[in-house]
């Protein structure tokens, strides 16, 4: 387990806040491997983090489970530790984020198996779970209205094919018996605060929920899965409070111009529009799920870390990597980028893979295709097996998942959208190579936070929220985000110069930062028009 924690600038107020000073939030971040927490203040600056794996089972291809128990375990190990020397009372909000899996649990809230094994404590199907093929095939022919919503195609990752393949395989065990309903975020406050009301972003997202018309009768029963309706939806949830009504303050480019891109073991890409825009093969557009009175359209790649991980430690070099990375305390890709910068010679790196090319729907096309039946391939092979090789078969693979953000970018401006900025966080945003590929293939500049946990800030954020300190998430979104300065080696990446920049000499507090190109410089736009230069270097 790593954990570091620092108290520096403990007890100072937020810029603009009216908090008493010594107000902190906890953000915890549950993912497909391990549970993270941080204790954030109210500038929105780590002061602690965290992390603690925890268990998955595979009991079968295509079947991944986990366990709820085992989940909460890890969210109150890491939570304490995070906490450890701060007077509770001093603790204001404390918020999730997790990944869209399915618990499961009985009337009295106790684990149910989601497996043939009657394992009750593997009591959650995971994402990335495949089991529900068939179950998704027939939804997706019904042709339903709803469908529209999820890019015209029903993902098997979502929850209703998972439900009705539980209903169809696991009839006594589980579906009889089931009482409850979450997906994973939600099941957290459940078990933090008591109050089973789901969140309007989990069931517009993944449960076909509408945030103007709310579920639709004709659906559930359609596809089999009239039971819902029979109980008024008691199972799977009722709304909390409306979170209608709120604009995302955003100064230079409009907040619709940018995707997010969360990118992890899979990764999603997150773009608003002030109105509904369909995308084919883009899940949305979804009402006041992400940002409160906006439309959201989610793409998505459902294997992105996980393929890199893959192709890397499939390698039959890979043991020599990991020699060399231990010996140098390196990670083997920090030191597999290294290698690169080695062996390139005086063409840019890209040109490394001119004759290797990777196909990276391993796990099927979430987005736009929205195939599962895709599987992945590898041209270009030789007989080599060395350490050259499976540094130019990881660059490869790496530039075919940023093609797979290129063709999301592509449909959703060619159904509507205006994006000119990538917005990266996530564990794949910490390797420089992934995020320089990604504003490379795209032709994008690629801005991240100067928070390196900006998923564990934004958790804390609706924390803070929840405590009433901030009226509305815009407010701490804001506040937090002042407390950056651009003197702050913030890593900005631009396709046209090929060039790493990092920003230097201002020390100007800004929000926002805007990018653009002039000649072999770039500027730095601020709220007041500013301008700081900015250095380059290969």
């Amino acid at each position: 387990m790593m954990w570091e924690q620092t108290r520096e600038g403990a007890g100072t107020t937020m810029p603009g806040g009216d908090q008493e000073p010594g107000s902190y939030y906890v953000g915890v971040d549950v993912g497909t491997g391990s549970v993270r927490a941080a204790l954030v203040d109210q500038r929105g600056i780590i002061l602690a983090f965290a992390d603690q794996p925890i268990n998955r089972w595979e009991p079968q291809f295509n079947h991944h489970e986990q366990s709820s128990e085992d989940i909460w375990a890890a969210c109150c190990v890491v939570t304490k530790q995070v906490v450890q020397g701060i007077d509770v009372n001093q603790i204001r909000g404390l918020g999730f984020d997790a990944t869209c899996s399915l618990v499961v649990l009985d009337k009295q809230f106790r684990p149910l198996p989601v497996n043939h094994e009657g394992e009750s404590h593997r009591n959650i199907i995971m994402w990335l779970d495949h089991r529900a093929v068939s179950q998704v095939h027939r939804i997706n022919e019904t042709k339903h209205r709803v469908l529209q919503c999820v890019g015209g195609v029903m993902s098997v990752e979502m929850q209703a094919p998972k439900l009705l393949w539980l209903k169809e395989n696991l009839r006594e065990t589980c579906w009889d018996k089931a009482g409850h309903f979450f997906d994973l975020p939600d099941f957290l406050s459940w078990k933090a605060t008591g109050v089973t009301a789901r969140s309007l972003c989990s069931l517009v997202c993944k449960w076909t929920y509408s945030a103007e018309k709310g579920w639709d009768d004709s659906f559930w029963k359609m596809v089999g899965l009239e039971d819902f309706v029979a109980d008024n939806y008691s199972k799977i949830g009722v709304i909390g409070a409306d979170v209608r009504g709120y604009g995302l303050a955003c100064e230079g480019q409009p907040v619709t111009s940018r995707l997010a891109v969360i990118c992890g073991t899979s990764s999603c890409h997150m773009g608003i529009s002030k109105d509904p825009i369909f995308v084919p093969g883009v899940w949305g557009p979804y009402f006041s799920a992400m940002v409160p009175g906006f439309w959201l359209n989610e793409g998505g790649q459902s294997v992105t870390g996980k393929l890199i991980d893959h192709m890397v430690q499939g390698h039959a070099a890979f043991p020599e990597l990991q020699a060399k990375a231990t010996a140098r305390c390196q990670s083997v890709y920090a030191y597999l980028n290294s290698h690169l910068d080695l062996i390139k010679k005086a063409r840019p790196v890209g040109f490394l893979t001119v004759d290797l090319h990777v196909w990276p729907d391993f796990h099927g096309n979430r987005s736009p295709l929205a195939d599962l039946t895709l599987k992945g391939m590898v041209t270009g092979l030789k007989l080599s097996q060395d350490l050259d090789d499976l540094a130019i078969l990881y660059l490869a693979t790496v530039q075919a998942i940023a093609f797979g953000t290129r063709l999301i970018v592509e449909a959703m401006e060619a159904a509507g959208h205006s994006l000119s900025t990538l917005f990266l966080c996530g564990g794949l945003s910490k390797n420089p190579l992934f995020v320089q590929t990604h504003a490379d293939i795209t032709g994008m500049p690629v801005v991240l936070s100067q928070e390196a946990e900006s998923v564990l800030v934004g958790a804390a954020v609706l924390g803070a929220c929840a405590s009433g300190d901030f009226t509305s998430v815009q407010n701490p979104l804001i506040r937090k985000t002042r407390g950056i300065r651009t003197s702050t080696l913030l890593w900005v990446c631009w396709f046209k110069l090929g060039w790493v920049t990092k920003l230097s000499g201002s020390s100007v507090e800004q929000p926002y930062l805007a990018i653009r190109c002039s000649d072999k410089m770039l500027w730095v736009l601020g709220l007041k028009e500013r301008e700081g230069k900015v250095s380059l270097m290969r």
